[in-house]
């Protein structure tokens, strides 16, 4: 008997602590834009947890995973002592949101220069139907080449390790940049591999430069990936959606 496939739809979404474009901290709009995106799993970075005045010092990861009934795994990658006697910790980093469960998780924080903050790969083992899928999500440098393009080499050997895996992230990477090379490499980009391919309709709202991904392993193949405007304001990155595929059989 031919083994069968099993089909998951993912999203990658910075969602800015949960503030929009029009500056209104919302984050049941938020969860709004990741049901609407039909996503199974959900990666997500800039995530605060009791991290500020800002997003109310509330466990952003928590309360998504509540309104939308998903399992949660969270990797802090800024972890600062609690503001007062009594509170938690103030942390912000990257999560994980699925529907299905989450068996474990690690966070791996990754290569930071001097004067730079610290960036994570999260990495969580979903329980799917006949699979278990390595999911991974990254939030890389915004002003250092340098350290994107150290950090892209650990992500690979991390990531390259599991299969199937899919790698979710703001990259803050073009395309045609050496540290996307690095990770186009090893992993396959879903927006080239299916546009390639013809079947990729972007909406005209999508950006024009891209630095949020969707990567695959070899396992794993998408039949469509497109940016989801169903509400542009939201925050101030569009979610990167994917459709994939994963034969046991590969």
């Amino acid at each position: 008997m031919a083994p069968a496939e099993t089909t998951v739809t993912v999203t990658s979404f910075n969602i800015h602590h949960g503030q929009g474009t029009d500056g209104v901290l919302d984050l049941a709009r938020i969860a709004r834009v990741i049901r609407a995106s039909g996503a199974d799993i959900a990666g997500l970075q800039e995530v605060d947890r009791h991290f500020a005045k800002r997003s109310d010092w509330t466990d952003q990861a928590a309360e998504l995973a509540e309104l939308l009934g998903c399992h949660v795994a969270y990797g802090a990658n800024i972890d600062l002592d609690p503001p007062g006697p009594g509170k938690p910790r103030a942390q912000f980093g990257n999560a994980v949101l699925s529907r299905h469960p989450i068996s474990r998780w690690e966070n791996t924080h990754l290569f930071r220069s001097p004067g730079e903050e610290q960036r994570g790969l999260l990495h969580a083992e979903v329980d799917m139907p006949g699979v278990l899928l390595h999911v991974y999500v990254a939030h890389l440098a915004a002003s250092s080449q340098t350290d994107r393009a150290r950090q892209a080499q650990q992500v690979v050997q991390l990531v390259h390790e599991n299969d199937p895996a899919v790698l979710l992230g703001d990259f803050n990477a073009r395309p045609q940049t050496p540290e996307i090379g690095t990770l186009r490499a090893a992993l396959t980009d879903t927006w080239s591999a299916v546009s390639a391919v013809g079947s990729l309709a972007p909406h005209p709202g999508a950006p024009a430069a891209r630095i949020d991904y969707i990567f695959t392993s070899q396992r794993l193949s998408a039949t469509w990936t497109r940016f989801s405007t169903d509400d542009p304001a939201a925050s101030d990155h569009l979610p990167v959606v994917s459709r994939l595929a994963s034969d046991a059989g590969r």
